[in-house]
């Protein structure tokens, strides 16, 4: 696993060993910032839920995301994660939590807003909607926010009444991008189907 561009360009990033973490893989990571686009993550405060690796939001730091904070409840998966923020001198850019966030969010009180939430939880455990609504309530999101959510089709997604647009859903093989927004849903999403082969690690 390795950072897709910008100034860790091609710098690798350890991940722990066995199907706990399931890492976002390299082609699926250059897609979703493919969509993002630079302009997006410049300047960006960036939060990554469910961090694994941290691969998500070192990839934002890298293409000059101005802060990331991380959340992972996994103590192997922890290691993992402080080793490689600690290779790639980003202490200071950087904040690791020890969380688990079925049971809330206010491990981040005191932060200010997030521009940008990547969230990629365990599949078939129905947490994307649970996690949402701990980051609705912690009050650390803003009309422009963007969340990113990683999931599968079995997995459930907010309804439209709880206070979030889904904006678009990508689709690349058995894996799913969600992009959602603050507020309540005006329109159906736009679904777009990519036959993208061996996207998972």
């Amino acid at each position: 696993m390795r950072v897709i561009a910008g100034r860790f360009k091609r710098r690798l990033l350890k991940a722990p060993k066995g199907m706990d973490t399931r890492p976002t893989s390299d082609r699926l990571r250059e897609s979703l910032f493919s969509i993002l686009g630079w302009e997006r993550i410049q300047g960006a405060r960036v939060l990554d839920l469910f961090a694994g690796t941290g691969a998500l939001g070192i990839e934002a730091l890298s293409r000059g995301a101005l802060y990331a904070v991380f959340i992972e409840k996994n103590p192997q998966t922890l290691k993992v994660l402080h080793e490689n923020i600690q290779s790639l001198g980003l202490r200071q850019e950087t904040r690791i939590l020890r969380w688990d966030i079925q049971k809330d969010l206010r491990c981040l009180k005191g932060e200010a807003p997030f521009d940008l939430i990547f969230m990629d939880p365990p599949y078939g455990r129905g947490l994307t909607p649970l996690a949402l609504d701990h980051l609705k309530k912690t009050g650390l999101l803003h009309e422009t926010s963007l969340m990113v959510c990683e999931h599968t089709e079995e997995d459930a997604l907010p309804e439209p009444d709880t206070g979030f647009t889904l904006l678009d859903l990508r689709i690349y093989g058995k894996t799913r991008l969600a992009f959602f927004e603050p507020g309540q849903e005006k329109a159906p999403a736009t679904q777009r189907n990519i036959d993208f082969l061996d996207n998972m690690i």
